[in-house]
């Protein structure tokens, strides 16, 4: 039985989940919804979530634990939220928020701009760029999208990188001998 798909979801105050063909999920940051699978079965109970499956089918088995990670996202983005944090290194690189986008200045002859979709919120703080929101899979596309835009590189370890990102560095040309 799959160990993630096992644990119960607890439910915490001020939120709530009504379950359908689509689960909805409310807290005090939002709404988000997730799919419902037919290959397992949901229940709430003292305050919890619990899913089962309703066979042992391979179908089952593979939705069991990715339907529990789902939800249980869900109701961790309407109560907490997620967030991802990128640093921008570089001589004259330089990041801002302009309205509903991120400005970067990269190297390249001209600032990028970044329209930031709806539901996701950047803060910047010196070189430390900070992508937030309640949807979990959204924050983190968002920011790979904007790691895109002047990836690190391994020679002087300039471009955009994940706050908790090592890069591993080459060392350059080697003089004469």
């Amino acid at each position: 039985m799959s160990r993630i798909g096992k644990q119960p979801i607890a439910i915490p105050s001020g939120v709530e989940v009504s379950l359908g063909d689509e689960i909805k999920v409310k807290g005090p940051k939002g709404s988000l919804t997730t799919p419902a699978d037919a290959s397992v079965d949901y229940k709430i109970e003292d305050g919890q979530v619990i899913i089962t499956r309703k066979d042992e089918s391979r179908t089952a088995r593979a939705q069991h634990g990715l339907r529990r990670t789902l939800l249980a996202n869900c109701v961790e983005g309407v109560s907490k939220g997620f967030e991802k944090s990128l640093e921008v290194v570089g001589v004259g690189y330089k990041v801002q928020v302009a309205g509903k986008s991120v400005v970067l200045t990269v190297g390249y002859s001209h600032p990028v701009e970044f329209p930031l979709p709806a539901g996701i919120e950047a803060k910047v703080e010196g070189s430390k760029l900070t992508i937030s929101g309640i949807d979990k899979q959204m924050v983190g596309e968002v920011a790979a999208k904007i790691r895109k835009v002047r990836p690190p590189e391994p020679y002087k370890g300039k471009g955009i990188k994940y706050l908790d990102e090592q890069i591993r560095r080459k060392a350059g040309k080697s003089g004469s001998k």
